[in-house]
């Protein structure tokens, strides 16, 4: 029996060789697979570079000349980025947007126009040495340089034309509010709130003072609806010393539509800090020309105007007073101390033989009968010191008088500014009916 020999089947050696090499075909696909995946971010760290340059050069109009040899043009502009080809391959992570630059960082209008500003440092004495000066009455004459202060007081001398010099302030946004063309050529400084409150009048201080040069009364622009509404009536301000009364006077002046208010020698400055506060803007509403000698006044005054005293105290209008308006309350009890003296001296000339007429002889009247016929113009005097003879001969010489405000027996005399306001208004009142008057008559006939 024969006996079948097996023998172990094996691969020819071509076969052999043939899966040798696909082993090794698989093993370098494989290696290349993963020397892909090193070079992705090594392309994507290129990439990104490339887009710091952009970053980097983002303020400058130019072209971006990418490593890849696209060339982008883009326009100025803060916070944007260059735009991108359509079919530019680049992970979702890379395409994101940077992130958006909050509007408080932006560039404004204000940065934009390239003004600049001056942050003061600890130690800085510029601002006490200026409001030491400024707040000086004898600087402010000799330098023409005035003092506001409040956004709202500074608003409204922009508007009428004042020429600001220097500003302080300790918030940005205080100048931001301000109109940019008026700011050009003005040295801005900031300084600390606590620095300004030292040195501010103000209850509440607003954080800015601007030195301002001192408006010239025929250069300030008014508002159009005070020019509109201004009446053929002046106020002349005589020995006011206090400046809560002179700034309140100046606010009623301008509310009555007064054409102007003339200040003469003894009175406060009109650009006094607290004349400036208790004005409240009427300083940039209505003319006032400060600080004249009553030989010059009649030159600021309209032809045929009559010049009328408001004081109804003293000695003389008690002598010139009917017993009747004494009994009426229409005569104060208080006796001038400068009248008195005047008496005197009248009585010592006349034993000299020489007479001198020391008190004009003025008609007295109450205040609410008409005296605004012709061109009017109102002297008040000051609480302690009164009017000034001065007054009187120039009423006397207009052909004027002296207007009597009833008060109770007993009671002294009306504050300044109280007297001031109630014949502004009725000036006003009187104007208004004379011209509902005419208009009547005109429309009958």
């Amino acid at each position: 029996m024969h006996t079948e020999r097996r023998r172990h089947w094996s691969p020819p050696a071509r076969c052999r060789d043939a899966t040798k090499a696909a082993g090794k075909m698989a093993a370098l696909v494989k290696g290349l697979g993963w020397a892909t995946r090193l070079l992705l971010p090594v392309v994507q760290t290129w990439d990104l570079d490339a887009r710091r340059w952009v970053r980097a050069l983002r303020r400058s109009p130019v072209k971006v000349l990418f490593p890849s040899g696209q060339v982008v043009g883009r326009k100025p502009g803060p916070g944007k980025q260059p735009s991108k080809a359509p079919d530019e391959a680049s992970p979702e992570w890379q395409r994101k947007q940077p992130p958006q630059v909050p509007s408080s960082q932006t560039p404004s209008t204000w940065e934009e126009s390239g003004l600049r500003y001056d942050k003061a440092l600890p130690g800085d004495r510029r601002l006490s040495s200026v409001m030491t000066i400024v707040k000086s009455r004898p600087f402010r004459e000799k330098k023409g340089k005035i003092l506001l202060e409040g956004r709202r007081l500074i608003a409204d001398a922009l508007k009428a034309g004042a020429v600001p010099k220097v500003f302080f302030f300790s918030r940005l946004e205080y100048i931001k509010e301000l109109p940019i063309d008026k700011l050009k050529g003005v040295s801005l400084i900031k300084v600390k709130f606590e620095d300004i409150k030292d040195w501010s009048d103000l209850v509440t201080p607003q954080g800015i003072m601007g030195i301002f040069v001192k408006p010239d009364p025929d250069k300030i622009t008014y508002p159009e609806t005070q020019l509109c509404h201004s009446l053929p009536l002046l106020l002349i301000c005589d020995n006011l010393r206090d400046p809560g009364n002179l700034g309140t006077i100046l606010r009623s002046a301008a509310g009555a539509g007064c054409s102007k208010v003339l200040l003469t020698k003894g009175c406060v400055d009109a650009w006094e800090p607290k004349v400036l506060r208790a004005g409240m803007g009427a300083h940039f509403q209505v003319p006032i020309i400060n600080n004249l000698d009553w030989e010059t006044v009649p030159s600021y005054l309209p032809n045929d105007t009559r010049v009328y005293v408001a004081d109804n105290c003293g000695l003389y209008t008690q002598a010139q007073m009917s017993s009747k308006a004494s009994n009426h309350g229409w005569v104060c009890d208080q006796r001038l101390s400068k009248f008195h003296k005047y008496e005197e001296e009248e009585e010592e000339d006349q034993e000299t033989g020489a007479s001198k007429d020391w008190l004009p002889d003025l008609e007295v009247q109450s205040y609410d009968l008409d005296w605004t016929e012709a061109p009017a113009a109102v002297v008040i005097g000051g609480e302690t010191h009164g009017v000034s003879l001065e007054s009187l001969q120039l009423a006397e010489s207009t052909g004027g008088g002296r207007l009597l405000i009833p008060v109770v027996p007993g009671v002294d005399s009306l504050n300044s500014a109280m007297a001031a306001s109630i014949l502004l208004f009725e000036g006003k009142r009187q104007l208004r009916v004379r011209a509902e008057h005419l208009s009547g008559d005109r429309s009958y006939h």
